[in-house]
């Protein structure tokens, strides 16, 4: 199939899969012509980098782990030891960003509420 048959199938733009094959997560082959043509696993392909990215995980990571994913119904399942724990890493790290998100917007609410008195008696909320 082309990449607009892939596309229609996925639901993912041609551009975006475009850049998966510029980051080595997809292999097309390639006609003489130049078009790049897609098989049947690579549907299957696109579905688990978009489950990976929707899990926080980045293309480089993406591209080490994704051979060693296995479909497990509609979620997906590391098959190499190896990688679970290079997942594992990124949920910690994920972890640190959001306790770190978290801080940030109590500070942020902390600050707002601090300024209310002060922008009304500064006449700022006219």
């Amino acid at each position: 199939m082309f990449i607009g048959e892939l596309s229609r199938r996925t639901g993912v733009s041609t551009r975006s899969l475009r850049y998966y094959e510029q980051q080595g997560l997809l292999r097309p082959q390639r006609r003489t012509s130049g078009y790049r043509e897609f098989d049947e696993s690579d549907v299957a392909t696109v579905r688990r980098v978009r489950i990976l990215l929707a899990a926080g995980l980045n293309t480089d990571l993406i591209r080490e782990v994704l051979p060693c994913m296995a479909d497990e119904g509609a979620i997906l399942a590391p098959t190499c030891e190896e990688m679970a724990q290079d997942l594992k890493d990124e949920r910690e790290r994920l972890g640190r960003s959001i306790e770190q998100l978290q801080a940030a917007h109590s500070m942020l609410g902390s600050i707002i509420h601090a300024g209310e008195p002060v922008a009304a008696r500064a006449g700022c909320n006219e």
